[in-house]
């Protein structure tokens, strides 16, 4: 797994390529546990590159979620979602908690 961020004006823009599985979800976990100890809430994470996801990956997901939306502080969406990565997130119903953008521009956007 690859880990690019960008912080930008609105957000931090988080690039992830390769597979998010059980032995690359703790760098993942990490990388944007920091971003949230250093005071940001924002979040874009471009999956465009992702090639799997498995359980430990959605449970990242959800913990920053969940932890960035705390006291309406802020959001974590989803940019250039692949059909198999959406088709996970469907599976499980995560579908309506992660707001998800065809591109990085519009949901860099929408905050």
């Amino acid at each position: 797994m690859e880990l690019t961020t960008s912080e930008l004006k609105r957000c931090v823009l988080v690039n992830i390529s390769g597979r998010i599985d059980g032995s690359t979800a703790p760098e993942l976990e990490q990388t944007l546990k920091t971003l949230l100890d250093s005071g940001h809430y924002r979040f874009v994470l471009d999956v465009g590159g992702v090639t799997f996801l498995s359980s430990a990956g959605i449970r990242v997901l959800v913990s920053t979620w969940r932890a960035a939306r705390r006291f309406n502080r802020g959001d974590l969406r989803l940019a250039n979602v692949p059909a198999r990565i959406s088709e996970v997130l469907d599976l499980t119903g995560l579908n309506d908690h992660f707001a998800q953008f065809s591109s990085t521009v519009e949901a860099v956007g929408s905050f």
